[in-house]
């Protein structure tokens, strides 16, 4: 191995002659390549900070030598991270390391190491991001054609890391619309996994493109080694686990390239989406941690701050909008402590009013049959009662009833040649975000609601189709393979245009439920709603799953009406409150049918989350006990940065007689410290025999608190199969 011998530093920017040793550090961990100059870019490490001593040995102790970012063409067996087609013909490519450079941003460095075709004027940048202050490391790479003609990509990863063969599982999120987030853990056994999605506008209903691999056997929450692995993207993606005969699982992560080859022009750069990776010692626990601080410091609008507690008007009145309505619904959720009224659907649309989900999308003018003073009626509407105003759109959607498709029907995906079908209603299509005009027009649909209404606090944006037909009205004929590209390009573009414009703006990202939860389209939107399906049991399940890779805050999570408006499940209202705490506390609900009774309760609930707002929201994450597990119950806590304080969830998940669950022992506290139990919504007669008692860290966590499996009242109202215990941990000094 060489040393690095000369090095030039020019306007920040360090790039060395020589080079073979690479350490990519964060605070804790850190990856090691082997990039000497003019041979192959090969993986040597990842894991914790090593040793001096440790490094200068670690090629004798065994290191994979594969490569770091493999292409196609000198092997063809296995796997490729690139695929290229010369632009005369050939396939194959072979990249050498020309150079390495890094450059230092206000909370990273930045390493790029500069790779070169031995036959071709063809270039791949492979690029790091090492971060100062969390132990996170972005990589991606930048695909340069400096070749007189085109060439054709027909594979193009941001990344890939070689994993050791051994006891090794994967931890993934699987599902479907209405049923998001469900945790998979499986061993990884010889042969090919895929996870991919292929829906074109929204990529999270199925799998999810996140996820842990546990190097030392079956998954652990508080032990155990694993290297977490994010896509930052929001279009189609692909990830892949390829076992063959080596000693080495290999990890690709990157867009899906089914009917996506990309034709790259001579001098054009194709930059892939950020492959984000942690590690941890500290099992699966661990890893979420490391993804939340990243999320919330860096990849997520706003990410530091609380979140405002809000009604919904979906699920209450759905798009049987008016006044009168919108302003007694205000009214109720000002008097129970909310802060903020969302208007969904069906306010908009003057020759196609909103009356039904066949018609008025992309007619975003005020219904004034039903809104006679606007928008900012509503707005001061809501100031009187004390409270913030917010509105829903779906602005990447039209009807064919509308007019706007009757202005610009060029303006939508569909096929060029084949019958066109529709989506929700029998009316729905995408607007093709490939087409500037079509950017510029959505963004103009934000600006001119926020121009009009200067005060508006927030926006929920949904998306409810898919690309039902392949076909761009804008793009050239011999590029129609870019359109999921060019899509989520032009997307970002009005993303990032209206952040730039409002970055204090609250923005929800909705697709049918959540559709949309990724870090591509997190940095522009302050949360995502999780799931149209509010049922409260099985949201703890779709919660739990999230919770691996999204912090808190960013988790919207309401209270919804019973019978529930998807299962048809009567769950009781204290159970609903205790499961929509543990995420951004919100209503689904219209509460003019509510009893007082019940408002009352919300009431002191809603003023008990304030109090646990910033722990929940931005504190450390520790799963307790896993919905998944079989123990008929599950439990999590939040604990402050400090340790000074937490919050601590458990939710019965089935009621059996003389059934048997595990004492509840605690996780991150400060073993030092004494804290003393408060319970939040207490619905029981007599108050929990620990109440307002002492207890020290070390006690809570080695010996824990025995839960009650059920709630011991007189009325009916609370009587429910499903209980749930939320306390509030204070340190006492």
């Amino acid at each position: 191995m060489k040393k690095i011998i000369a090095s030039i530093i020019m306007a920040g920017l360090a790039v060395f002659a020589a080079s073979a040793q690479i350490r990519i550090a964060t605070p804790n961990t850190e990856m090691i390549i082997d990039g000497e100059l003019g041979g192959d870019l090969c993986f040597m490490y990842y894991g914790n900070i090593l040793s001096d001593t440790d490094m200068e040995s670690l090629s004798t102790a065994g290191v994979p030598w594969n490569d770091v970012y493999p292409v196609y063409g000198i092997w063809t067996d296995g796997e490729r991270a690139l695929e290229v087609t010369h632009s005369d013909g050939n396939l194959s490519t072979c990249l050498k390391v020309e150079s390495v450079s890094t450059r230092q941003e206000p909370s990273a460095k930045v390493t790029v190491i500069r790779m070169k075709d031995t036959a071709y004027p063809f270039y791949v940048n492979v690029c790091y991001r090492a971060y100062e202050d969390v132990d996170m490391i972005e990589t991606w790479t930048e695909i340069e054609n400096r070749e007189k003609k085109p060439v054709k990509l027909t594979r193009f990863d941001s990344g890939s890391i070689p994993i050791r063969y051994g006891n090794v599982w994967l931890t993934h999120l699987a599902g479907s619309a209405n049923n998001e987030g469900r945790l998979i853990q499986e061993p990884l056994e010889r042969g090919m996994l895929v996870l991919r999605n292929k829906d074109g506008v929204r990529n999270t209903h199925t799998d999810h493109p996140e996820v842990m691999f546990s190097l030392d056997g079956k998954p652990l929450e508080h032990t155990g080694q694993v290297i977490g692995a994010a896509l930052c993207y929001s279009g189609n993606y692909e990830l892949r686990v390829h076992t063959h005969g080596g000693s080495y699982h290999e990890f690709y992560a990157g867009i899906n390239p089914d009917n996506s080859a990309y034709t790259l022009e001579p001098k054009e750069i194709f930059t892939t989406p950020v492959l984000a990776f942690t590690y941890s010692d500290e099992g699966h626990g661990g890893a979420s941690r490391n993804f939340h601080r990243w999320a919330r410091k860096y990849k997520l609008a706003n990410g530091t701050q609380t979140r405002k507690i809000l009604l919904n008007s979906w699920e209450g009145v759905g798009v049987h909008i008016n006044e009168e309505v919108m302003d007694q619904m205000m009214g109720d959720i000002a008097s129970m402590g909310g802060e903020l009224f969302v208007m969904d659907d069906g306010w908009f649309g003057d020759k196609y009013p909103r009356n039904n989900d066949r018609q008025g999308l992309g007619d975003w003018c005020v219904d004034k049959t039903k809104l006679p003073n606007g928008v900012q009626g509503l707005i001061s509407a809501a100031d009187s009662h004390g409270i913030k105003f917010g509105l829903w759109i779906e602005p990447e959607m039209v009807n064919t009833e509308s007019e706007l498709y009757e202005k610009h029907p060029d303006w939508v995906i569909k096929g060029l040649v084949h019958e066109t079908k529709h989506g929700r209603g029998g009316t729905q299509m995408v607007l093709d975000l490939s087409n500037p005009e079509v950017q510029d027009f959505i963004f103009n649909v934000v600006d001119k609601i926020m121009t009009e209404n200067p005060d508006l606090d927030y926006i929920k944006w949904d998306a409810n189709a898919s690309v039902m037909n392949h076909g761009s009205q804008y793009l050239p004929k011999d590029k129609q393979s870019h359109l999921f590209i060019e899509y989520h390009r032009g997307l970002i573009n009005v993303c990032e245009r209206i952040r730039a414009k409002y970055p204090k703006l609250t923005m929800q990202s909705c697709a049918t439920g959540g559709g949309r939860a990724n870090y591509g389209l997190m940095p522009y939107f302050d949360e995502f709603w999780v799931s149209d399906n509010s049922d409260a049991l099985q949201r703890i399940h779709i919660q739990w799953g999230t919770s691996y890779f999204y912090p808190a805050n960013a988790m919207a999570a309401h209270i919804s009406a019973v019978p529930n408006w998807i299962l048809d499940r009567r769950t009781s209202l204290k159970y609903r409150i205790d499961v929509a705490m543990s995420g951004r506390l919100g209503m689904e609900v219209q509460p003019k049918h509510m009893t007082e009774e019940e408002k009352d309760f919300c009431r002191k609930a809603i003023a008990e989350y304030k109090k646990i707002r910033p722990v929940v929201q931005l504190g450390d994450l520790y799963r307790l006990v896993s919905p998944y597990e079989g123990h008929n119950m599950a439990s999590l806590m939040y604990v402050s940065e400090d340790k000074s304080e937490a919050a601590f969830f458990w939710w019965k998940t089935e009621l059996m007689w003389s059934d048997l669950v595990p004492r509840m022992k605690m996780a991150g506290l400060d073993p030092d410290k004494k804290y003393v139990v408060h319970e939040l919504n207490r619905v029981d007669n007599d108050e929990l025999d620990y109440e307002g008692k002492t207890f020290t860290g070390k006690f809570l966590m080695e010996y824990g608190l025995e839960m009650p499996f059920k709630h011991w009242v007189d009325s009916e109202l609370h009587r429910s199969d499903w209980t749930s215990r939320v306390l509030h941990l204070t340190e006492c000094k």
